[in-house]
């Protein structure tokens, strides 16, 4: 292949990167900024109570978004060692 051909090609996968990572990155921004929120309000300042949230959104957000962010990669996978061959 020539780097005129791959260039398109890692263009892609930066994009596929950010488009799969959105979801999560984002979920858990909305959970962290909804437990900040709570913390200002009611004066609580415990380091769990900042941190659990955000990790079990993440974790159930990468669970329901798994198969979705696999079958786009696994599709970009494919494309691109079909025009490797």
């Amino acid at each position: 292949m020539t780097v005129e051909a791959l260039l398109p090609l890692a263009q892609e996968a930066l994009m596929l990167t950010v488009v799969v990572s959105l979801p999560v990155v984002g979920a858990v921004f909305l959970s962290g900024l909804l437990v900040s929120l709570f913390q200002s309000m009611t004066g609580v300042t415990d380091g769990a109570v900042a941190h659990l949230p955000r990790l079990l959104v993440g974790a159930l957000a990468l669970g329901m978004l798994g198969p979705w962010m696999g079958a786009h990669v696994v599709a970009f996978a494919a494309r691109v060692f079909a025009l490797g061959s």
